[in-house]
């Protein structure tokens, strides 16, 4: 009965005895007739929102280095505005980014007028440089990655190009399909062209090393640790205040008793609408939400595998009805599955190795920003110069015992500066 009363803790009913609950084994209640009312989790959305800025950034590079010279005119991107979710206009954004780009005039046409081109700056490609050398640093941790993803799908295949569409979710470089599958014969064969809509990705051999989930292996170290035989679960997660109905908390309690059944186990014969498979389809989402950088992925897209993953039409109820495991997000307006056992308030715990490209692009920005307000000191030092020379000219003082004044408080602010280090 221990785990009874955790749970009926956890779901909210603390004040409930454990007795309430005998006999809800034989609770039989349809999973389609389950409707859990959502709740807002201000400190998950705010997990997005963080993000928010330097994703904006990341759309804007992607879209200058995709065009031919890398170069683009600089009216040409702000059409695009729209497209690329931008809430502020290509030049706010380039002065509030400083340090991306390099702005230069030239000719769209021979004969035309010069307009304004972007360009990457030097920092942005030594960026691309280290973010070359971070996807090589990870490489086999991106293999087993991508071997995980098939291992889990209908028939070890997924389409190449729904790959593609999700590589940034999961941390693929843009070029993985060119340049790190064919390097993995052993694992990865790709059949068609990708790009044409009828491009597979499939599994050639199966690592029995890659076959085990992050709950697996969470139990397996439990049982290292401890001595004890620790049967894998999920972990339930709510937040304060959190109510669900009576009859879901019995559904729950009575699912949670049923074995974990690994997203890596063939689930052919498992029949959509049971309990079984409901128990299989929620570790395949925890699984790729744990594989995913930033352990959510926008429901849309997780949509997009419903053939490949065995996903029933109303798959995005499950991040409802499993509220204590998952928290789907309405921020900016798209819905986003998260794993709330990855996040400690709004700050994620245990980071995927490929985040170092993130913080890299983050230095970018920050040192952009630190050259700018350097830049708009001096301005503003030099106006306050000419200010102050204006005004003893204007007052008949001597110019150039003037100039000597200055020079002797420049040299007394910068003695005090080298003393104070």
């Amino acid at each position: 009965m221990q785990l009874a009363n955790r749970l009926v803790y956890l779901l909210g009913s603390s004040n409930r005895k454990p007795d309430e609950f005998r006999g809800f084994t034989q609770f039989t209640a349809s999973i389609s007739s389950l409707k859990v009312a959502w709740r807002k989790d201000s400190k998950l959305d705010q997990a997005i929102e963080n993000d928010k800025k330097w994703k904006h950034c990341a759309r804007v590079v992607k879209e200058v280095l995709n065009e031919p010279g890398q170069v683009i005119p600089l009216h040409y991107l702000e059409k695009r505005r729209e497209r690329l979710r931008l809430p502020v206009k290509i030049k706010t954004f380039l002065y509030l980014n400083p340090g991306l780009f390099d702005t230069y005039m030239d000719r769209v046409r021979p004969k035309s007028d010069p307009v304004t081109f972007i360009r990457a700056s030097d920092r942005l490609r030594q960026f691309l440089e280290e973010e070359s050398r971070i996807y090589v640093k990870n490489e086999n941790f991106l293999v087993s990655k991508l071997c995980k993803l098939l291992m889990m799908s209908k028939d070890n295949v997924v389409s190449a190009d729904k790959l593609v569409q999700v590589k940034r979710e999961f941390g693929f470089p843009n070029d993985f399909l060119v340049n790190l599958v064919p390097k993995y014969p052993e694992y990865f064969n790709l059949i068609g062209e990708p790009g044409e809509g009828k491009s597979f990705l499939q599994l050639v051999t199966w690592n029995p090393e890659f076959a085990k989930s992050v709950i697996e292996l969470r139990a397996e170290e439990e049982s290292r640790l401890t001595g004890i035989r620790t049967r894998p679960a999920f972990n339930w997660k709510l937040p304060p205040g959190f109510f669900i109905r009576k009859e879901v908390r019995e559904w729950i309690r009575d699912w949670m008793e049923l074995p974990y059944i690994s997203p890596y186990n063939d689930a052919s014969h498992l029949d959509q609408s049971s309990r079984e498979m409901e128990k299989r389809t929620v570790g395949v989402f925890h699984e790729l939400l744990s594989l995913s950088i930033y352990k959510r992925v926008p429901i849309d897209i997780l949509g997009k595998f419903s053939d490949e993953y065995r996903f029933s039409n109303a798959f995005s109820n499950v991040f409802t009805r499993h509220s204590g495991i998952f928290y789907m997000s309405l921020k900016c307006g798209i819905k986003t599955a998260m794993l709330r056992e990855a996040y400690k308030d709004s700050e994620l715990i245990d980071l995927d190795p490929l985040l170092e490209i993130k913080d890299k692009f983050l230095e970018l920005l920050a040192e952009g920003h630190k050259q700018k307000a350097e830049r708009l000191r001096l301005q503003r030092e030099m106006v306050q110069k000419d200010m102050k020379m204006m005004a003893v000219s204007n007052n008949g003082l001597d110019y150039h015992k003037y100039e000597e004044e200055l020079l002797d408080e420049e040299e007394d602010a910068e003695l005090s500066t080298l003393t104070s280090s």
